[in-house]
């Protein structure tokens, strides 16, 4: 939800660090909302949204914004990421045995997200770095769990400044620590997960109706993360249907899936469509049978 009379978000490399310094968080929220930036409330404390859709119901109505924390003070600021925004982040995670620096730091020597906008440490210690969005390009969200470090793009959302959560029993807040003194430019989120994530070797993806057995889920995900355009709805329909013939539940297969076929460039939409797809077809078909290499019928076109 926008408001037609500010479609347009109006950022400046100093203008999260004014939003940061404001009093109160609902303040900042409304301070956001009056430069065209879509928020929504989130638990205090937390990163859960207390609205019913969650990042999709942000906006910048302002008399929204404040009946929003007027209603609850204390919410914590959501901001989607993203075409809605017009930014992207790449979250630095921080765990008690392991960290996302490094990996950031090397991926930055490669010429990688040195262009931030600017950085903001979070409450565990972690970082986003903020970087401008390039219009009409999508970048989608994803996770690189080995590298620890996540990326924040179209269909995300990350906790913005001065928001608090409680660590180790003290509250501590969404801190702006640098602010870009070069030009800000978008980071490439597809090389930067490359990087992070490099592809293994995989073998040639088998034709439909050839035998799987033996085939590991992870495999199976590697052929569909690896797949050229052209080919990506085949080999995820394919792989699809070996984990149903293997007794693979519907969230096992999205979940072992679902993140290499959007590696692979397919949205969230052709990913459910043909996952579920495959579901029907060899489940109607059962163990003992293999789909035809060319399901159309079923609303796949290959």
């Amino acid at each position: 939800m926008f408001d037609p009379k500010n479609p347009d978000p109006t950022w400046s490399v100093s203008t999260m660090q004014r939003v940061a310094d404001e009093p109160t968080l609902a303040a900042a929220a409304l301070r956001y909302a009056n430069l065209g930036i879509p928020v929504f409330p989130c638990v205090p404390g937390g990163k859960q949204p207390l609205t019913p859709n969650g990042f999709h119901d942000a906006t910048s109505v302002a008399r929204v914004v404040h009946a929003w924390w007027q209603r609850t003070p204390d919410a914590n600021i959501g901001l989607p990421t993203g075409a809605p925004t017009g930014v992207l982040v790449v979250d630095v995670d921080v765990h008690a045995d392991a960290s996302g620096f490094d990996a950031f730091e090397r991926a930055r020597n490669q010429g990688f997200g040195n262009d931030w906008a600017w950085l903001v440490r979070t409450p565990s210690g972690g970082l986003h770095a903020y970087y401008p969005n390039v219009r009409g390009q999508e970048q989608r969200s994803w996770q690189a769990p080995a590298a620890h470090i996540d990326f924040r793009g179209d269909g995300g959302y990350v906790i913005a400044p001065p928001s608090r959560v409680p660590v180790e029993g003290a509250q501590r807040s969404y801190d702006v620590i640098a602010v870009a003194t070069h030009p800000a430019k978008p980071v490439d989120a597809v090389e930067l997960r490359r990087f992070l994530e490099p592809p293994r070797p995989v073998r040639t993806l088998p034709q439909p109706g050839m035998s799987a057995k033996g085939c590991r889920p992870d495999a199976l995900a590697r052929t569909v993360a690896l797949t050229p355009e052209g080919g990506r709805n085949h080999a995820l329909f394919w792989a699809s249907c070996r984990m149903v013939e293997n007794g693979l539940s519907h969230a096992d297969v999205m979940g072992w899936l679902g993140p290499a076929a959007q590696y692979a460039g397919l949205s969230d939409r052709e990913i459910e469509t043909t996952v579920n797809s495959a579901f029907r077809i060899a489940t109607r078909l059962g163990p003992g049978s293999r789909p035809g290499p060319t399901p159309a019928s079923e609303g796949i076109h290959l």
